[in-house]
């Protein structure tokens, strides 16, 4: 493969599917994860390529077996989702998303279907360029801005109107030019689309801004205008120099505009800022020669893009063409391939990971890609590393997916040295020397021991997090400080901490002037100091008395999370007699399963862990489920925990909280309805009970009310709380 930039890719074969409609509520199920992860939280875990590699199989199978679409599958909705703490705002229109064209003959089909539909010869094309930033619509009326919004669901946003006061490009009233073109309705509201983006230049001043205070950097523009957008203070929005380019309206009905190349000088007319790179195309030659132009020059933009947007440009015909379920059928997105180039793998290096998952990285000779020097990439498992088949020594291929993230594409087999040997998974963990365990029907390897030094930090950090012991004051670089002192070599080593041993930490901070007052001089570092660190010792010491489900969470078993560890905790009631427990006896627990029994019994078989309780027993933690004398010994003759469901009247319900509540939090309103055997999740279906609304409820209230489930108000939770039982239908 020749070391340039590959514009039209073959699309792959679609992998062999033994059972379609597995795969496909698999992947309806990845797909819905994803897209909260980047469109609510602004944190995705995966790249643009890979959730659209996602999506085209999920199309693809979906269009093989008409029978498995169902009505909320990411095929037939608009994805994204609108977080609670914005109010919402409905769009004046559905913004639909976009179909992806991920390489020519995609494109090319795309083009033929429109004109086999509009007539060949008679369709113009407007080609802009794709803005890689967070979607938005800003709202006018009587040609003064009133109202801003991002794209949320597609049907409902979040009102961040004082935050897009803050960029200067977003024009506050409309050029006089530009109303005189409106229709003579002029009060009749009109709401504009486009992109809010972080400029490559703000972007570098932003991270070096990061860097010098320690903190995290942003992982790519996108993710900075999409975090600097949604602050709640706007004058930190204001610091961060975002910009837009818009294009797009929901009604063109208010304005004598016929195409969207009239649509464009008129939003330029009005004030807007329009991207200069727009070409009206008549033949598909002309579209690809726009694309490839693009590609050849996105690198001396001052602003990331991931491709070209095509549409038709005639307004009635995109009124002829119309929509699927989630896109027009008159767009469509062409994606551009990431950049590659050749280098040399010098070796595959395990790294263990805080679950003790042994991952292999590729280490090669550092090349410059997509803008930055990039000289590691994750290998993931072994069997991926076979099937790429990439042997140290090896010239090799890389890119960044989504033009972010290091990549491996594969050897260049004909610069292969001789002697060249296939990789193997290491048996030992090359950290601790522990064996590595191989779990059937799974591809990671993984090193299962308490005593791992290279799992040490992140299981130390998990274990004192809340949700798990839940201990105020102890955070990452303080943990950094404790291990590099000798005083942390596992989690029982944070009971014997004294007041001594923290005040005398350093916490990376120096002193700017001189203190007489304290005896110290500029430049000297800052200690923890007594005060603070008694206040730690102090948080040590209450979480002693947490339950043991949340002990079997902070231990980081494998699989068990907090419920997990409380439905266990509730059935076995002693670590002892948990330890003692078969797999078998593990796995007929309901909600756990034989996965989750086999982690457990493989996690409590390692001497090293079971040092470790008997450690944190002798530290003072019980150990044990906190249920009464007669309780505990009934459950223990039984065998079973059926006997305490007098205890949960809630049972086999199912709940979920939003908004605000006045006299507990979340969390602990959750955890007193899960004392009581409820269940509490995240989002609202058909299968949930009530749903617990407090002031500034969102759009889990509006699901809710729209399949019927039944919503309480604070009062009628508390009388939930108090009398076990619910409201009558």
């Amino acid at each position: 493969m020749a070391e340039q930039q590959t514009l039209f890719n073959t699309a792959d074969d679609a992998p062999a599917q033994p059972d379609p409609a597995a795969r496909a509520a698999e992947l309806r199920h990845l797909l819905d994860c994803h897209a909260y992860r980047y469109y609510a939280l602004d944190a995705p875990e995966i790249t643009d390529a890979a959730f659209d590699k996602l999506l085209v199989e999920l199309q693809q199978i979906e269009a093989a077996h008409p029978e498995l679409v169902t009505p909320d599958s990411y095929t037939q909705r608009v994805g994204g989702y609108v977080s609670e703490q914005f109010a919402p705002v409905t769009h004046m229109a559905r913004m639909y998303s976009m179909d992806d064209a991920m390489n020519l003959d995609e494109l090319d089909e795309w083009l033929q279907r429109t004109e086999d539909a509009l007539g060949a010869g008679k369709v113009t094309y407007t080609c802009e360029l794709k803005i890689d930033g967070l979607g938005v619509a800003l709202t006018y009326q009587n040609g003064a801005f009133v109202r801003g919004a991002t794209r949320g669901d597609g049907t409902t946003g979040e009102d961040v109107s004082l935050n897009i006061r803050t960029i200067r490009d977003v024009p506050m009233h409309l050029a006089e030019a530009a109303l005189v073109h409106m229709a003579e309705d002029r009060p009749t509201p009109i709401e504009v689309r486009g992109e809010v983006y972080m400029p490559k230049g703000s972007f570098a001043r932003l991270n070096a801004e990061a860097d010098a205070e320690g903190k995290a950097p942003f992982a790519n523009p996108r993710n900075a205008a999409a975090g600097s957008l949604r602050q709640k203070d706007p004058k930190v929005t204001a610091r961060r120099d975002l910009a837009t380019f818009i294009y797009a309206i929901a009604d063109t009905a208010p304005l004598h505009v016929h195409s969207q190349r009239e649509f464009l000088d008129w939003l330029r007319s009005a004030g807007f800022s329009v991207n200069p790179n727009v070409s009206t195309c008549s033949t598909p030659a002309e579209v690809h020669a726009f694309c490839a132009d693009a590609l050849a020059h996105r690198g001396d933009l001052d602003y990331d893009i991931d491709g070209v947007v095509v549409k038709v440009d005639s307004f009635a015909q995109q009124s002829e063409l119309g929509f699927t379920a989630r896109a027009p059928r008159w767009a469509i997105a062409f994606k551009f391939p990431p950049e590659e180039k050749q280098t040399v793998l010098r070796e595959i290096r395990i790294q263990v990971g805080r679950t003790g998952v042994l991952t292999p990285v590729a280490e090669f000779d550092p090349v410059l890609v997509a803008g930055s020097t990039i000289a590691r990439a994750t290998l993931h498992n072994e069997d991926e590393v076979h099937r790429k088949d990439v042997r140290e020594g090896d010239t090799i291929i890389v890119h960044k997916a989504g033009d972010v993230i290091p990549e491996v594409v594969g050897p260049v087999l004909a610069k292969r040295p001789e002697g060249a040997l296939p990789w193997k998974m290491p048996t030992c963990c090359p950290a601790c020397g522990s064996p590595v365990i191989h779990e059937e029907g799974e591809v990671a390897y993984r090193c299962v021991s308490l005593d791992c030094p290279a799992q040490l930090k992140e299981r130390l950090l998990h274990w004192v997090s809340r949700g798990c012991m839940d201990v105020d004051g102890i955070g990452e670089e303080l943990v950094e400080k404790m291990i590099a002192a000798g005083l942390l070599h596992d989690v029982s080593d944070f009971y014997q901490l004294t007041v001594d041993d923290i005040a005398g930490l350093d916490t990376g901070r120096t002193y700017l002037k001189d203190d007489k007052k304290k005896g110290v001089l500029a430049g000297q570092p800052i200690l923890v100091g007594a005060k603070i660190a008694g206040k730690i010792v102090d948080e040590l010491t209450a979480s002693k008395a947490r339950s043991l489900g949340r002990v079997l969470f902070a231990l980081g078993i494998r699989h068990v999370g907090k419920s997990v560890g409380e439905v266990i905790a509730r059935r076995f009631l002693t670590i002892d007699a948990l330890a003692a427990a078969s797999e078998e006896d593990i796995a007929s627990v309901d909600g756990v399963g034989p996965k989750i029994a086999q982690s457990v019994r493989q996690f409590l078989s390692v001497p090293e862990n079971l040092a470790v309780l008997d450690r944190l027993r002798t530290a003072g933690l019980t150990l044990e489920e906190d249920l009464s004398a007669e309780a505990a010994r009934t459950a223990a003759e039984t065998g079973v925990a059926e006997d305490l469901a007098a205890s949960q009247p809630l049972a086999g319900l199912t709940f979920v909280l939003t908004g605000t509540l006045e006299n507990r939090t979340r969390d602990e309103a959750g955890a007193a309805l899960k004392a009581l055997g409820a269940k509490v999740t995240g989002s609202v279906s058909k299968k949930t009970s009530y749903v617990v609304a407090g002031p500034g409820a969102g759009s889990k209230l509006t699901k809710a009310e729209s399949l019927g489930v039944p919503v309480l108000d604070e009062a009628a939770l508390e009388q939930v709380l108090a009398t076990g039982t619910v409201p009558a239908a």
